[in-house]
């Protein structure tokens, strides 16, 4: 199948082509006869399979074929983060390119002054994040009574990042006569009963994990103590590698502590990640594009929408939990035929993610062992409930605080018993 089997008008088809597209994903195959017939839709899919264009074009073709000159939001597409709003925004931008259609992305972290002048101007299509459309709403700069389409993108990490509260209170300002369209990587219950009270009798469309790495990205393991691996990485920037590179770190405070390493020993390196400002993190990536900062550490959620051409290396400091990460990031690397490198330190607390994730890739990453942090004798490690760390088979022995309150209490019982035999024999010789 390409493109021309949709039967997408001949605007679309043009602004596409010239970006390159001529086979749909199976997302998009899937999707976009069902969103063009104006159905209620829920397609789950991972980042990186084309779900932008799954529901993007159709919407742009649907609002195009109605012909209305009225400039009021037509078409709402709320995502959780910053970085994935303006890459929506920008692929709208691309394929409306023939289109008299107007989009505009809001989010927080700037000032409002500029975003809310476009507004006034009159948009057909808004990208948002919840926090800056809530915000908005209330100051009576956004009306949602127009709307036609809802586009609710990557919902369960609306759930990861606590915004679906904020999301239902948007969904309240809704037209109740609307298509709805809901996205997300997975389908945990919350976010199925979040669906089931958006949508009328939808269309489920699935398409499975991506699973497979380019061949053109070679992938190497190395194993290293977790107290070493600051160690490691400053060794390689020095002895190894010359050209830039992006590292995945797991946590906020954890990618701030790398940049910070890297810059004492004289290493160019930003960090980018939810607590970073707007205008912060993209002079951090405008400076890493242009090689003004030679690495860039980035958490998992401040890494989406982030898509540089030509990048050679990616080093994950720790591996994700989630299997499937692990192929979206070193799929920065290795684009359009071009070589790159994955290489991924593995310490006790990273042994099951490597087994999870060479089974889902199908094969073995070879291990590297010539460097000076080599170690063969790692322990598997678990985070217990406390999300401290613990040895494999050890979590449950963690401190419980109820187990503790319950301990407490029996101390406690045999004084008060006691305290209250003491009193009666008081009493009684009084």
């Amino acid at each position: 199948m390409n493109f021309k089997d949709l039967q997408l008008i001949e605007p679309i088809e043009k602004a596409i082509a010239e970006q390159g597209y001529t086979s749909p994903t199976p997302i998009q195959q899937q999707a976009i006869p069902e969103v063009l017939k104006g159905k209620d839709l829920i397609g789950c899919a991972q980042t990186g399979t084309g779900k932008t264009a799954a529901f993007s074009i159709p919407i742009l073709q649907n609002l195009t074929l109605k012909n209305t000159h009225h400039r009021n939001i037509k078409a709402l597409i709320l995502t959780p983060t910053r970085e994935l709003a303006i890459q929506i925004e920008e692929n709208i931008k691309a394929y409306s390119k023939y289109l008299s259609l107007k989009h505009l992305v809001i989010f927080g972290g700037v000032k409002q002054g500029a975003q809310e002048a476009a507004l006034k101007k009159g948009v057909d299509i808004l990208v948002a994040t919840p926090g800056r459309l809530l915000d908005f709403i209330a100051q009576g700069v956004v009306t949602l009574k127009q709307l036609e389409v809802f586009v609710l993108d990557e919902a369960d990490r609306m759930l990861d990042m606590g915004f679906v509260h904020d999301v239902k209170r948007v969904v309240k300002l809704l037209p109740p006569k609307r298509q709805t369209l809901l996205f997300s990587a997975t389908m945990p219950e919350e976010i199925q009963k979040l669906a089931n009270s958006m949508l009328y009798n939808p269309v489920k469309v699935e398409v499975a994990p991506v699973s497979s790495t380019a061949e053109t990205i070679n992938q190497s393991i190395y194993f290293v103590e977790r107290e070493d691996k600051l160690e490691l990485l400053t060794h390689l920037l020095k002895e190894q590698i010359q050209d830039s590179v992006l590292v995945f770190a797991r946590t906020k405070h954890g990618a701030d502590k790398i940049a910070r390493k890297l810059q004492k020993s004289k290493i160019s390196a930003e960090a980018i990640h939810g607590n970073k400002s707007q205008n912060a993190r993209q002079n951090a990536l405008n400076n890493f594009k242009t090689a003004k900062t030679r690495v860039l550490v980035a958490t998992d959620i401040a890494a989406r929408g982030i898509d540089i051409d030509e990048l050679k290396y990616v080093i994950n400091f720790e591996l994700s939990d989630v299997s499937e990460t692990y192929v979206h990031r070193i799929g920065r690397t290795g684009r359009a035929g071009a070589e790159g490198s994955s290489i991924s330190f593995v310490d006790g607390l990273d042994l099951i993610n490597l087994k999870n994730t060479e089974k889902l890739i199908g094969k073995k990453i070879p291990v590297i062992k010539d460097h000076p942090y080599h170690t063969d004798n790692l322990v598997v490690q678990k985070r217990d409930s406390n999300n401290k760390i613990a040895p494999a088979g050890q979590e449950k022995k963690a401190t419980n605080p109820r187990n503790k309150n319950k301990k407490t209490a029996k101390r406690i019982k045999p004084e008060i018993g006691f305290k209250k035999a003491k009193n009666a024999a008081f009493s009684k010789k009084k």
